[in-house]
């Protein structure tokens, strides 16, 4: 199954985004379920393991992303 959000959190305050962002990680890791966001928001895309950057319909850049918590199991 496909999960995805355009702008998820394009309307809520800073605490309920970072509720929703965690519940979809919680998606992603525990559910293994995919998730798809799309964002002009560079704190979203935080959240992200991957991001995939666009102009003019084309993919400009594709980043992995570390995330603290992955650093800290690499260093274990």
């Amino acid at each position: 199954m496909l999960l995805m959000g355009d702008e998820p959190t394009g309307n809520l305050d800073s605490g309920r985004s970072v509720e929703v962002l965690q519940l979809l990680r919680r998606f992603n890791r525990e559910r293994g379920q995919t998730v798809i966001l799309v964002t002009h928001d560079a704190e979203v895309g935080a959240f992200c393991d991957s991001i995939l950057r666009m102009r003019d319909g084309l993919i400009v850049a594709d980043e992995r992303v570390k995330h603290p918590e992955a650093l800290a199991e690499a260093a274990a």
